[in-house]
């Protein structure tokens, strides 16, 4: 089974690739990415999945950090100008972007896996020395580029799906591939968790292909994600003439300043790392007007899930004081979030065991992630269920900027080592003797 696997991976890399850059190119970002998950859809259904989509895997009033309905509207009719499936786009509209492929092999095991599918609000650099630009597919959608890999993961989605299909006589269970929106600011898994697409799974693998390991090198379990939650927070005055009437005015501006220092000053917790941040800071029209408005762009984050909650309640309390000094209002949105949780030690022992079987794999069996993650919505929710979940680090040697960078580029050769490895990992949970 093994060599069946590695022969297929090898005669699937081109094709790996081409997925990949097809994606790059038509990169689009969180909720918005109807040409990317009505192709996978398509592709999936031709293989022999059974395909949920939109509503059916995402559940509406759970997903977080929406765009607005004009940009959706928009973004759905590039999509299908730039070649998305029609049929299954209509499923999709107004960000319904996820998509799961049911592989039902007989009595057995539940297998997930996820990959995710949605780029960066960032502009990809043309630069001569940029691959993309070079070989012609940096992203033609304008401040939407791939600069973290799930391009790649998209492609690694598909292959698995296509080996998979190949080898389903010899297969017994059932494996959900699961295509998650809208991961980047940790808004999409906990949606389509509380829509059920994890339910009864037994054994849940992710992977994340990462440009400063080295090619070839896999950590099998990756552990201790922290928590975020990532919210913005509107505040509401008066305007006023700063000059004749400063008196009628209430300051948003100034409550706005206020909760940001004072968010800062927030003391740490001596039971593990926290972190706060106001990375935005909006408000104000014009010189001789006391500002109405005002809007901060702030996360928290902790070690654990209860560390970053009694951040956020802090935060919290800090903003509704700095609005009360000036009168103002406030309405706290929620944009994102995303759980702690580590990997579990067998599954991870199980995946070890299957690259080191692979050959020319380099596995370490655990490491730090450092990374938010919220994958671990699903990761956990398996977890409670008695099931194990691991996260897979996969290197891509870098041969380009950083991630999240206008520079990014990994590896392709990495494809094929994720394709074959979350392959082969299936086929071990999977295989009929």
């Amino acid at each position: 089974m093994i060599h069946n696997i590695r022969s297929r991976a090898e005669a699937l890399e081109a094709q790996l690739i081409s997925d990949r850059r097809d994606i790059h190119k038509y990169a689009e970002s969180g909720w918005l990415e109807f040409r990317t998950a009505s192709r996978v859809a398509r592709r999936l259904s031709d293989l022999g999945y059974a395909v949920a989509a939109g509503r059916e895997v995402l559940k509406e009033k759970a997903r977080i950090g929406l765009p607005s309905p004009k940009m959706l509207a928009a973004c759905w009719e590039r999509a299908l100008a730039q070649g998305g499936d029609p049929t299954w786009m209509e499923a999709m509209r107004g960000g319904f972007t996820g998509v799961v492929g049911t592989l039902k092999c007989g009595a057995g095991p539940v297998l997930g896996m996820r990959f995710d599918i949605d780029a960066l609000d960032l502009t990809e650099s043309l630069d001569a020395s940029h691959r993309p630009a070079r070989e012609g597919f940096a992203s033609v959608n304008e401040g939407v580029m791939h600069a973290c890999g799930h391009d790649g993961h998209v492609a690694v989605g598909l292959g698995v799906a296509q080996i998979l299909a190949a080898l389903k006589p010899r297969l017994r269970g059932e494996v959900r591939l699961i295509f998650q929106p809208a991961e980047e600011g940790v808004r999409g898994a906990r949606a389509m968790v509380e829509a059920g697409v994890v339910e009864g799974v037994d054994y849940l693998v992710g992977h994340h292909l990462y440009n400063e390991r080295p090619l070839d090198e896999i950590v099998s379990g990756l552990d201790n994600y922290p928590a975020t939650t990532k919210f913005d927070a509107y505040l509401t005055g008066e305007a006023a003439h700063a000059g004749a009437n400063p008196q009628a005015g209430r300051n948003a501006l100034l409550a706005a300043a206020t909760a940001a220092v004072n968010l800062h000053a927030l003391p740490r917790h001596r039971c593990g790392e926290t972190r706060i941040n106001v990375g935005r800071l909006e408000a104000g029209s014009g010189r001789n007007v006391i500002p109405a408005n005002a809007r901060l762009v702030i996360e928290t984050r902790g070690t654990n899930t209860e560390l970053d909650a009694e951040m956020y309640a802090a935060a919290v309390r800090v903003l509704e004081a700095s609005a009360a000094m000036y009168n103002c209002t406030l309405e706290i949105v929620a944009m994102g979030a995303a759980q702690s949780a580590s990997s579990s030690d067998e599954l991870a022992r199980q995946v070890k065991r299957v690259a080191q079987a692979l050959g020319g794999i380099h596995p370490v069996e655990h490491g730090e992630s450092g990374d938010c993650e919220d994958f671990t919505y699903m990761m956990r929710r398996v977890q409670a269920q008695g099931g194990q979940a691991t996260n897979i680090a996969v290197g891509a040697h870098g041969v380009g900027g950083p991630q999240h960078s206008t520079m990014f580029d990994f590896d392709e050769g990495a494809l094929k080592t994720a394709t074959m490895l979350l392959s082969a990992v299936a086929a071990d949970v999977m295989y009929e003797a």
